[in-house]
């Protein structure tokens, strides 16, 4: 689903491009006839509301693009053909055996487990099933978030692309300066944007009062390393929200903290949209 600014607005009024890959709440039946677990189950591997949280983007000028599809489902933040050939029951053709740590960890582009480890299917999928899901949802997706990075780019010289997640409370605890981090911002280590986008976005939470750390854990999915290119000026930076600050995990309701953060990141976006990124040029 792809979300612009007012119809009589110019076709990019902001450089920026909001994306959520993983907030999709949409299972398929063929999926769920060979799942082992059951929907709420599988659902807690989502960030869950994340799209609602950043649902003021397109009226603060910024396009936004969010899967529909669950991630489990395909999840648009792999590359395509990031397959697990144990989860196969024919040979997956050379070109799509991957052997990255996604992969390994049973979250390729098509999920082995859900965040607490569980196994998701009950049989073995086919390599039929897997280019389905990928030229049915995997290639859209990317086509459209292409398309909106260069309309942006070819209105303002450069395009500025955000890629907003959610991470489980206990993933959160991991690289904090003090204990727990509230967001972690992936640059992919400054490979994936210019340090004024990541300076940028820092000083806004911090000012907030939200605890930021930068790549640890998370240093940037495939989004990321794919479409921020620097030197071309097309940046992309990786937002993560520790989920304690708006959901309850267990039951994937949003807790007393939503309205708090959803108003503090509609403020987040209303400065950058505003913000002067000429140096970007």
């Amino acid at each position: 689903e792809v979300r612009r600014a007012a119809a009589d607005a110019a076709p990019a009024p902001t450089p920026l491009v909001f994306a959520s890959p993983h907030s999709g709440r949409l299972y398929r039946d063929d999926m769920m006839a060979a799942a082992a677990l059951d929907a709420l189950a599988i659902r807690r591997s989502e960030d869950a509301f994340v799209d609602e949280l950043i649902s003021s983007g397109p009226a603060q000028g910024a396009a936004l693009i969010c899967a529909n599809l669950a991630r489990a489902y395909i999840d648009v933040n792999r590359e395509a053909f990031e397959l697990d050939q144990a989860m196969f029951a024919d040979e997956l053709p050379d070109f799509a055996r991957a052997r990255t740590a996604r992969v390994a960890a049973g979250v390729g582009a098509i999920a082995r487990v859900v965040s607490e480890g569980q196994e998701i299917y009950a049989r073995k999928l086919t390599f039929a099933e897997a280019r389905r899901r990928i030229e049915q949802v995997h290639a859209p997706y990317h086509a459209a978030l292409a398309r909106l990075l260069g309309e942006a780019h070819a209105a303002h010289g450069y395009a500025i692309l955000i890629d907003w997640h959610s991470m489980p409370a206990a993933a959160a605890r991991i690289g904090g300066r003090e204990g727990a981090c509230d967001m972690v911002l992936g640059d992919r280590f400054g490979a994936s944007c210019a340090a004024l986008v990541t300076q940028a976005v820092e000083r806004e939470l911090e000012a907030f009062g939200y605890r930021v750390a930068r790549n640890a854990p998370y240093a940037g999915g495939y989004t990321t390393e794919h479409y921020g290119r620097p030197a071309r000026r097309t940046h992309a930076l990786q937002i993560e929200i520790n989920r304690a600050l708006y959901l309850n995990e267990m039951s994937l309701q949003p807790t007393a903290g939503f309205a708090a953060l959803k108003a503090n990141l509609e403020a987040l976006i209303a400065t950058l949209a505003r913000a002067d990124w000429s140096g970007l040029r």
